[in-house]
């Protein structure tokens, strides 16, 4: 392992369209960090990433002589450097829970919205793949009736998680049931109206949604 020249201030190299990049942005907006936002592609990373991350991968965060290529690593990172707002809880089994969540979240979820966005199978694979994101989505939404967010009062990664997924919905091709997601559409409404999240995205981001 090489040794890396230290850094006056944190980069954070971003895909504006990475919905794992946009859950660290998220992060981001809501401690008020000062840090660099680059935005590239993993086709052309800058020569700084390819040297330092040894997967050449987005998105990669360097503070300093730091430097993190794992999305949550990188978010429980910031919520220890940045400690206000705290986006975990306090006590360990309730930080234990919300990692589970997040775990889930990867397991159920993020690999759906990957393999869609990827392209990866055949059309009937990839429609049975949209049909089970919204299924799942649809089952989950009677939660959101009796916490303003996701198992919690307080806003926490685990929402940073969802809500890139969330507003990603139309570009995966999925219009859930009103009537059947009503809790749901109302936690989407109050996590697209924070500041930290309008904050957070790209200008990519928001023409999904033009």
């Amino acid at each position: 392992m090489g040794v890396v020249a230290k850094r006056s201030s944190m980069t954070f190299y971003s895909d504006g369209t990475d919905h794992y990049s946009h859950r660290v942005r998220i992060v981001l907006c809501e401690k008020g960090v000062a840090v660099d936002i680059v935005e590239c592609k993993e086709s052309e990373l800058p020569e700084d990433v390819a040297a330092q991350n040894p997967y050449n991968a987005l998105p990669t965060l360097l503070d300093r002589e730091l430097v993190l290529f794992e999305p949550n690593v990188m978010m429980e990172y910031l919520d220890e450097r940045f400690p206000h707002p705290p986006l975990l809880p306090v006590y360990p089994v309730a930080r234990a829970e919300s990692r589970l969540y997040m775990h889930r979240i990867q397991k159920d979820w993020c690999v759906l919205v990957d393999q869609i966005l990827r392209g990866e199978g055949t059309a009937a694979e990839l429609d049975a793949a949209r049909k089970e994101l919204s299924d799942s989505l649809v089952t989950v939404s009677p939660i959101f009736a009796e916490k303003p967010f996701f198992m919690s009062e307080e806003f926490t990664l685990v929402d940073c998680c969802i809500a890139p997924i969330l507003w990603r919905l139309p570009l995966l091709g999925i219009e859930l049931p009103e009537a059947q997601t009503r809790p749901l559409q109302k936690y989407m409404q109050r996590l697209f109206e924070r500041e930290s999240f309008q904050d957070s995205l790209s200008e990519l981001e928001r023409e999904m949604r033009d």
